[in-house]
């Protein structure tokens, strides 16, 4: 687990948390590492929403397919990211989507109960790992409300233009990279591919955008 301590500290759950106390929080939440290959689901809609997961490397998607066979990307999760913690500490019945390894990744998964519930040892770092995890489960609200902005746009451009103009002021820059493929981008947007691709090349030619692959410049 050492080898894993500086991507750990890089996670908002442990921020303020001493990294010579690390080791024994762990243990008291019941921390579990576990790798899983590119693809494989990390967590499956319908299974219950006990476990709260941190990647330590590799990447991940927080995906949802409708009644229809429809996929779409809810979010992109790197190291140090933490996944599951808002139906986890909910305590519903059973998860709404699916994480899946973007590739090769490993992730540590905690029990919630041993989260929300103070240990018998009353260790002293657990009042700030519960602070913590409000501010997390707070900011992941904003993040969700960022995305209803984008996919409540009505056209595929509006939603394309949407998604580039915010990824620009988290940048602070013109020219950015996402972290999406063609296919990827359709489904974060919750549009087709084709359509999203002809919008992009209709973009080139207005002078609005450059872009190739995941770069983009607007113009």
């Amino acid at each position: 687990m050492e080898m894993h301590y500086d991507v750990l500290r890089t996670c908002p759950l442990f921020a303020g948390i001493r990294k010579e106390d690390l080791a024994s929080l762990l243990e008291c939440l019941g921390a579990r590492t576990v790798a899983y290959p590119q693809k494989a689901a990390i967590l499956s809609e319908g299974d219950v929403a006990r476990d709260m997961g941190i990647v330590l490397s590799g990447a991940a998607q927080i995906v949802r397919v409708d009644f229809f066979g429809n996929r779409s990307i809810v979010a992109a999760l790197g190291a140090g990211e933490l996944f599951g913690e808002s139906f986890a500490c909910a305590g519903v019945e059973s998860l709404p989507v699916d994480v899946v390894a973007w590739e090769d990744t490993q992730v540590l998964l905690l029990d919630c109960r041993r989260v929300l519930e103070p240990c018998s040892a009353s260790c002293g770092f657990h009042r700030q790992l519960l602070l913590n995890l409000m501010q997390v489960m707070a900011r992941k609200n904003l993040a969700f409300h960022k995305k209803l902005e984008v996919v409540s746009r009505r056209s595929t451009r509006e939603k394309l233009l949407t998604y580039l103009h915010q990824q620009a002021k988290q940048s602070h820059s013109s020219s950015f990279t996402i972290p999406y493929d063609r296919q990827e981008l359709a489904d974060y947007l919750e549009v087709e591919r084709s359509g999203l691709s002809a919008e992009i090349s209709r973009l080139r030619r207005e002078g609005v955008l450059e872009s190739e692959r995941s770069w983009f410049r607007l113009l």
